[in-house]
C-alpha cells in the first residue's frame, strides 16, 4: 500500500457498481491519476480509501468515479440494524434476488430440453426461446448495461465477458431458428459437454445463454451474501456499545443516548448493564464482564479508582463512572478502527492478482477471438469454432482473483477482534509466516507486573495473624508498591486493618510507626539493625532463601523483637507457561528479556520453561537485543506492554502489544492484544498464519481454475453452460474457503485459575 504522507487527509467512499476485481483496479487507477491523490480499492469490502492533499473536494473525487462508471458516496453513519434487516432493505440485493429467482424458474426448463433429447417435442426449439429471451434480456440486463457503460469508457470487464458470450449465444440461435434450419418442426439435438464440428446452421444455444445468465447471477448473490457475512464481526463490534446510559447533572438522574457524553460527565451503571463508555470508577465494587469485547470469560473484580472500559458488562453493584474518553477515542472505536484498516488495506499477494485482473479481461476476448479464428482456420465449421469462443468467454474468471485476499481478510481480522486480538494491516499476516523467535519482555507480559505477597514466615512466639495486622496496618499508610502489596495481602487474610496512631517513612529502608500500641518496624534487615533488633536462625533461613530465590524479604519486629518475615514478589501470571508451550508448538524460539539482575530472570524462566533469558539490561539496549537477534538472521516477533518497549516493538519484524499496556507500546507494535493473557500472543499468530493461509489456497484455486479452464475451452472440451457454472463456483468457493475462519477457536482456556507464583526481587528503596 502506498504510504501517504503525514499531513495528507484520508477519505472513505461507498462504491456501487462494481462488479468484479477489474472494476476496483480501473476506479483505483481513476483516482491515483488525480495529483496528490493515493487510492486503493477494495473489492470485497466496496470501499475506497483516499489519501487526499489537506482540503481536496470529495466531491471531485466522487465525481471521478462516477465518470468511470460507478458510484460513490461518502458512507452513512453506521446503525445497529441486523443482517436480515440490512439485506431486506438493500435494493441491490433484493433486485438480484429476484432476477435470479426468475431465471432459474424459466432457464430449468429450457436447459431440461436441450439436455434430454426425449423430451424434444415437436415446437419445442420454439418454446425454448420464449421462455430463454426474458432471461437474456431481463435477467441479464445489468451485465449488458455494464458492458455498454465500460465500451464507453473504452474498458472491459467481466460483464464484458458475459454480455458478449451470452448475446452471442442468444443472437445465434435466433438466426439458426429464423434463417437456417434450426426452426424446422421436430428439429432434435442432443446435449454434449464437449464440441462437435458441425456447420452450425441447425444448432441453438439458448441453454447455454439462459444458463449461463442463471448461474453468474447465482454466484454473484451467493457472492454478495457471502462478503456480507464476512463483514458480520466488524458490524457486530461496532453494535457492542450501550444505546443510552442514565447520567448525573447537577445532582439529577438524566437518561440520554451515549451520543451525549462529554468527557468529566458522571454516570451510572446498574448490575446487568453494559458500561457506555471508557471512565474510572469514582463510587462503588462490582464485577465486570469482559467477554464480549475480549474474549476473557472471567469477570474482572473493580473498585473506586480503577479504569473501566465502555460496551464492557456491569455483572455486580451499582457503579458511578466518571467519563474519560468518548465518541472516537473510545476503545472500542479503536479496536473497530483498527480492524477497518486492516480490512480495507491490501497484502502483497493481492497486489499481484489486482494486476492479473486488470489486464486479464482484454487478454481474455484477445483468446476467444484467436480460438475463432483457428477453428475456422482449422477447416472446422462455424458452430463449433463458435461454441469455443463462447465458452472462453464464459470460462474466464477474474472474481475469484479478486476476492482471494480480501474476503480472508474480512474474517480473519474480524475474528480476531472477537477473540481481542487486533491486526493492525494486511502486511502483518507476511510476518507471521517468517517469524521464527520470540522476544518477551517480563514484568506486565510474562509476570503480572504487580508487587504480591507470597508468604510469612513468624516466630514461634506469636501467629502469622498478628504479624500480617500489625505489618499491614502501617504498610497500608505507605504508597511504595511493596508495602501496598503487603497491606493488600493482609487485608485479604485477615481482614480490616487497624489505623496506626503515628507513622513515619525511612527513605530507602522502611517504616516505623505505633500500631494497638505497639511500636512497629517493617523494612530491610538493616533498619532493624539500627534498633539492635537482631534475626533468629529460622528468620536469618527465610530471608536468605527469598532473597536466593529471587524475592524480597521483608522484617517485621514490634517491641523490639523480630516477629517474622514477609515474602514480596512481582508474580508469574498463571497462563504463562501453558502460552510459553504453544509458541514452542508453532516453532518459536522464546526469550526473555528484562531489567531484572539474572537470578530473578532464570528463576521465571525457569517457570514457564524458557531457555534462553537476556537480563539486565537498560530500556534502551532492548532495541540493541532486538538488533543482535535479527543480526544473527533470526526473524524476532516482540512481546512488551510498557514505554520502554515501544522501540524494540517498533524495530521487531512483528511487534504485540498487550492491550492491558501503555498506548506508545500499542501504537508501535503490528498486534494488539486486548487481554492481558500471553497465550493470546500464540492465538494471534495462529489467527493471522490461518489467514495467510486461506488467502494463498484462494489464490492457489483462482489461478489454478483459469490456467486450466481456458485452454480445455478453447480446444472445445468444454460446453459454454458447464463453463458458466465452473466459473460460478469458483468465485463461490473462494468465499466460502475464507467464512471457515469464522470456525477459529482460541486455545486459550480462560477459566484457568491465576497461580501468582514469585518473580522478580525490586528491593525496597
Amino acid at each position: 500500500m502506498t504510504t501517504s504522507p503525514a499531513h495528507a487527509d484520508t477519505v472513505e467512499l461507498d462504491i456501487s457498481g462494481m462488479t468484479c476485481a477489474s472494476c476496483a483496479m480501473r476506479i483505483e487507477k481513476t483516482l491515483n491519476k488525480l495529483d496528490g491523490v493515493s487510492a486503493t480499492v477494495n473489492y470485497a469490502t466496496e470501499k475506497a480509501r483516499v489519501s487526499t492533499p489537506p482540503g481536496f473536494d470529495t466531491a471531485v473525487l466522487i465525481a471521478e468515479v462516477e465518470k468511470t462508471g460507478y458510484g460513490a458516496a461518502v458512507p452513512a453513519a453506521k446503525n445497529s440494524a441486523s443482517d436480515a434487516d440490512e439485506e431486506r432493505d438493500d435494493p441491490e440485493l433484493t433486485t438480484l434476488r429476484n432476477r435470479l429467482m426468475g431465471s432459474i424458474v424459466l432457464s430449468v426448463p429450457v436447459i431440461v430440453l436441450a439436455m434430454a433429447p426425449a423430451l424434444q417435442f415437436t415446437y419445442w426449439q420454439w418454446a425454448s426461446l420464449a421462455l430463454a429471451a426474458p432471461v437474456i434480456v431481463w435477467a441479464a440486463w445489468p451485465f449488458h448495461k455494464a458492458a455498454v457503460a465500460n465500451l464507453r469508457h473504452g474498458a472491459a470487464t467481466m460483464d464484458t465477458l458475459i454480455s458478449v458470450g451470452t448475446s452471442a449465444a442468444f443472437l445465434w440461435s435466433l438466426y439458426t431458428l429464423f434463417f437456417g434450419t434450426a426452426g424446422v418442426p421436430g428439429m432434435t439435438h442432443a446435449f454434449e459437454f464437449t464440441i462437435a464440428p458441425g456447420d452450425g446452421s441447425a444448432n441453438i444455444y439458448l441453454e447455454v445463454a439462459a444458463g449461463v445468465t442463471a448461474f453468474v447471477l447465482a454466484g454473484r448473490y451467493f457472492e454478495k451474501r457471502s462478503k456480507r457475512q464476512a463483514g458480520a464481526a466488524m458490524r457486530a463490534l461496532l453494535e457492542l456499545g450501550a444505546k443510552d446510559v442514565a447520567v448525573l447533572r447537577n445532582g439529577l438522574e438524566t437518561r440520554i443516548p451515549t451520543e451525549g457524553l462529554v468527557v468529566g460527565d458522571e454516570f451510572i451503571v446498574r448490575p446487568g448493564e453494559k458500561i457506555a463508555t471508557d471512565g474510572v470508577i469514582v463510587d462503588g465494587t462490582s464485577a465486570v464482564d469482559a467477554s464480549m469485547l475480549t474474549g476473557e470469560s472471567v469477570p474482572v473484580e473493580v473498585s473506586e479508582g480503577d479504569t473501566v472500559v465502555g460496551a464492557t458488562v456491569n455483572a455486580g453493584g451499582r457503579l458511578v463512572v466518571r467519563a474519560t474518553r468518548v465518541g472516537s477515542d473510545t476503545q472500542l472505536a479503536q479496536m473497530a478502527k483498527l480492524v477497518e484498516d486492516a480490512q480495507s488495506g491490501k497484502a502483497e499477494v493481492q497486489r499481484l492478482a489486482d494486476k492479473i485482473s486488470g489486464v486479464f479481461v482484454p487478454i481474455v476476448i484477445g483468446i476467444a477471438v484467436a480460438t475463432l479464428a483457428v477453428w475456422l482456420g482449422g477447416g472446422f465449421g462455424i458452430s463449433a469454432a463458435f461454441t469455443a469462443a463462447v465458452a472462453v468467454l464464459i470460462i474466464a474468471c477474474p472474481c475469484a482473483l479478486g476476492l482471494a485476499t480480501p474476503t480472508a481478510l474480512l474474517v480473519g481480522t474480524g475474528r480476531g477482534a472477537q477473540l481481542g486480538i487486533l491486526i493492525k494491516g494486511p502486511e502483518v499476516l507476511e510476518s507471521t509466516r517468517k517469524i521464527d523467535t520470540i522476544v518477551l519482555d517480563k514484568t506486565g507480559t510474562v509476570t503480572t507486573g504487580k508487587m504480591t505477597l507470597l508468604g510469612v514466615t513468624p516466630t514461634a512466639d506469636t501467629s502469622e495473624t498478628v504479624v500480617l495486622r500489625l505489618a499491614g496496618a502501617i504498610e497500608d499508610a505507605s504508597e511504595h508498591p511493596i508495602a501496598q502489596a503487603i497491606a493488600r495481602g493482609a487485608a485479604q487474610r485477615v481482614g480490616t486493618l487497624p489505623t496506626p496512631e503515628s507513622f513515619k517513612n525511612i527513605e530507602g529502608r522502611g517504616v516505623q510507626g505505633i500500631v494497638d500500641g505497639h511500636l512497629v518496624v517493617v523494612g530491610r534487615a538493616s533498619l532493624l539493625e539500627d534498633w539492635s533488633i537482631t534475626l533468629n536462625t529460622d528468620l536469618i533461613a527465610a530471608k536468605d532463601a527469598a532473597e536466593k530465590a529471587g524475592q524480597t524479604a521483608v522484617v517485621v519486629a514490634w517491641d523490639g523483637a523480630a516477629r517474622g518475615v514477609l515474602v514480596v514478589a512481582d508474580a508469574v501470571k498463571g497462563t504463562s507457561a501453558e502460552a510459553i508451550g504453544q509458541l514452542k508448538a508453532l516453532g518459536l524460539t522464546p526469550v526473555l528479556l528484562t531489567g531484572d539482575n539474572r537470578t530473578v530472570a532464570e528463576q521465571v524462566a525457569q517457570q514457564v520453561g524458557i531457555e534462553q533469558v537476556v537480563a539486565e539490561v537498560l530500556p534502551r539496549e532492548k532495541v540493541d537485543v532486538v538488533c543482535r537477534l535479527q543480526a544473527e538472521g533470526k526473524v524476532v516477533a516482540m512481546v512488551g506492554d510498557g514505554v520502554n518497549d515501544a522501540a524494540a516493538l517498533a524495530q521487531a519484524d512483528l511487534g504485540l502489544a498487550m492491550g492491558t499496556g501503555t498506548d506508545a507500546a500499542i501504537e508501535a507494535a503490528d498486534l494488539t492484544l486486548v487481554r492481558g493473557d500471553l497465550r493470546s500472543a500464540a492465538d494471534a499468530i495462529r489467527l493471522a498464519r490461518r489467514t495467510l493461509s486461506t488467502i494463498k489456497v484462494n489464490l492457489f484455486w483462482a489461478f489454478a481454475y483459469n490456467v486450466a479452464a481456458i485452454p480445455l475451452a478453447a480446444l472445445g472440451l468444454l460446453n459454454p453452460m458447464l463453463a458458466g457454472a465452473a466459473m460460478a463456483f469458483s468465485s463461490i468457493f473462494v468465499v466460502s474457503n475464507s467464512l471457515r475462519l469464522r470456525a477459529f477457536r482460541s486455545q486459550a482456556d480462560s477459566s484457568a485459575d491465576v497461580d501468582p507464583r514469585p518473580t522478580s526481587a525490586p528491593q525496597l528503596v
